[in-house]
């Protein structure tokens, strides 16, 4: 049996046997119209997509032009850590993790029982400190009392100087009052003798006169012997070179022995009191005069009152209170630093500390992280840093939230060296091992009007920053690479301020 599948038939050949077969009635031609709505639809079709993908790709398209982004950003912020100050038992632990703290709320804290037995220690020894300043204030009081009576006794030795010299002149003039009465006595004698050659004297006359000489000569030697012992008195010699026995030094009421004793006593005692003498051959009115000379008014006894705050006992007891005060200041401290607060606002993440547990000075034992002082921190190719400047606005799209959160910042400033440069394991390129691989460098990103409360950014979340680099830049150190100065001393903000 053969077929004839594929190959063209006859159509003068009859028709197979069988029922006719109806054929079917012809359509109508479509009109043109149709034809014509149809491509005008497709038309408008087009054009409404080509408006579609004209409204999306453009600016796409503008945003590649005039920015430069990265996806290799994440989000930083600041952490504290938390450790006690001082070492002790943790008594309680007040918080956890994830949890919200803000400045001074209390974290933890240690039993204070050590600490305040050492603060009542302090309180014990500022007393007996203060006892003992009191003290040494009376003990120099006394020792001014002393001063005056030894300053009295200087002038009482001075004086007695002065009555000796008197005493030295008066008998020098007693001397010389027996000479002449011994002179008067010779010529007496002299007299008598011729008279009684003569027979014109007796004899018992005669011996009245040899006595009266002798007499006179006896008191002339006792007179000289009397003026020799007050010249000794005086530290003199007993014959003076020049004759004169009037003759005395001048000043010597200031530099006598017995006046140069007394002063060296009043020096001591001086010294005992904080007034030091550095001259040692000062006379007696030379030291008043320099003791009256502390007062505008030369009173001696403002001087005197003036010397016992500083009075070097007073000064070494004031040094000891004060050391017991600051001792005891320092133990209030170690009491007050049993309480562990945060110094930021934020939120406890690693705790690692529990009641009962015995912590060191600088342990941590949790952390705080802050809410509101975060940044980016954005790795740009090296081939991306030519049109970057400080100041320039940035846009950031955050993974978590996508594109229906959009954060606004602008750049604060550029790390000093890539991430190979800075990385715990430097590239050591100088060994001959060197592949040229395109550098990143973080660049910071600071958040402008940024609020927790509605879009939260976590630290380390990944970002995509998109940096307009043809607007100009804005705000401090604007179109720069390099930052300013340090700010330090009290035009410093608070620690951990970001300008």
């Amino acid at each position: 049996m053969s077929t004839n599948i594929g190959l063209p038939q006859d159509k003068s050949a009859a028709p197979p046997a069988g029922p006719a077969v109806t054929a079917a009635p012809e359509l109508p031609p479509r009109p043109v119209r149709a034809h014509r709505w149809r491509r005008l639809a497709f038309a408008i079709a087009a054009l409404a997509g080509l408006g579609v993908a004209a409204l999306f790709l453009v600016p796409v398209a503008r945003t590649a032009m005039t920015t430069e982004s990265t996806d290799d950003a994440y989000v930083n912020g600041h952490v504290t850590f938390v450790a006690p100050r001082v070492q002790g038992q943790v008594l309680r632990v007040l918080v956890d993790d994830n949890v919200r703290v803000k400045t001074g709320d209390l974290l933890i804290e240690l039993d204070p029982e050590p600490y305040q037995v050492q603060v009542n220690l302090k309180k014990a020894a500022v007393t007996s400190a203060e006892a003992d300043l009191r003290a040494s204030e009376s003990q120099v009081r006394g020792l001014l009392g002393q001063l005056r009576s030894l300053r009295w006794k200087l002038q009482t030795t001075m004086e007695q100087v002065d009555n000796q010299i008197a005493l030295l002149n008066a008998r020098v003039a007693t001397y010389r009052s027996k000479e002449a009465t011994l002179e008067r006595a010779k010529a007496d004698l002299g007299r008598a003798k011729e008279s009684f050659g003569k027979g014109a004297t007796a004899r018992q006359d005669l011996d009245a006169a040899i006595e009266a000489a002798k007499v006179a000569e006896a008191l002339v030697k006792q007179t000289l012997e009397e003026v020799y012992e007050a010249r000794v008195a005086l530290g003199l010699p007993p014959q003076p070179q020049s004759g004169n026995l009037n003759e005395v030094p001048p000043n010597l009421n200031q530099t006598f022995s017995t006046v140069r004793q007394a002063l060296a006593a009043l020096t001591q005692t001086a010294a005992e009191v904080g007034l030091p003498l550095n001259r040692s051959e000062a006379t007696p009115k030379e030291v008043i005069d320099e003791f009256r000379s502390r007062d505008a008014n030369r009173d001696v006894d403002k001087v005197f009152a003036s010397l016992v705050p500083s009075a070097p006992a007073v000064k070494q007891s004031e040094a000891k209170l004060l050391q017991a005060r600051r001792d005891l200041d320092q133990a209030d401290l170690n009491l007050r630093y049993c309480r562990v607060v945060s110094e930021i606002d934020g939120v406890v993440t690693r705790r690692n500390v529990n009641p009962g547990n015995n912590v060191q000075a600088g342990q941590q034992v949790m952390a705080v992280r802050s809410l509101t002082e975060i940044w980016i921190d954005a790795n740009f190719k090296e081939t991306q840093l030519a049109d970057l400047a400080i100041g320039q606005r940035v846009e950031v799209y955050a993974d978590t939230y996508g594109s229906r959160r959009v954060f606004h910042g602008r750049i604060t400033g550029f790390t000093y060296g890539t991430g190979s440069t800075l990385a715990l394991l430097p590239a050591q390129n100088a060994t001959g091992n060197f592949v040229k691989v395109v550098q990143r460098l973080p660049v910071r990103i600071e958040f402008e009007d940024y609020d927790p409360e509605s879009f939260t950014l976590f630290a380390g979340l990944s970002v995509t920053p998109y940096v307009y680099v043809k607007e100009p830049p804005a705000g401090p150190n604007a179109g720069r690479r390099l930052q300013d100065l340090a700010r330090t001393g009290a035009a410093a903000g608070p620690a951990g301020s970001r300008p």
